[in-house]
């Protein structure tokens, strides 16, 4: 999933609050929100991210979970499809890292406001000017 401009150059993370989404957006968004409804998945993607140099081998997220390898398999699987997560296969193991534009897609869509997350491709130039003033 990537961050895309839609007709009239408008952001395609707009917060709920400014603009309706359309279908498609709806359903990206959804599987999204419905990848990180499961407790575990949320686990895995806060391990993943908190993990030291911010990947993480599936030898360092496996103990944390009393859970067969077939399943951590498959709740990553579903955290790779809905674009959370991209992983990278290093000899025998896969190593995993959040996608930090789908973390922000989310955080924009949520926000009552447009432009307060700095590290999205949805963050007004009004916005980042305004933050760099600040600082």
């Amino acid at each position: 999933m990537s961050i895309q401009y839609g007709r009239g150059d408008e952001p395609c993370c707009a917060p709920l609050t400014q603009k309706s989404l359309n279908e498609d957006r709806a359903g990206d968004l959804a599987r999204m929100f419905k990848a990180l409804g499961d407790p575990v998945r949320l686990r895995m993607l806060s391990r993943i991210a908190g993990h030291e140099g911010g990947e993480a081998c599936v030898c360092d997220i496996s103990p944390a979970f009393t859970l067969s390898q077939p399943t951590i398999s498959h709740h990553l699987k579903v955290l790779r499809e809905a674009g959370l997560l991209d992983c990278e296969r290093r000899g025998t193991w896969v190593y995993y890292r959040v996608i930090p534009s789908a973390l922000a897609q989310l955080s924009a869509i949520l926000s009552s406001e447009s432009g307060v997350v700095e590290s999205s491709a949805c963050v007004s130039t009004d916005a980042v000017v305004a933050a760099e003033a600040v600082r």
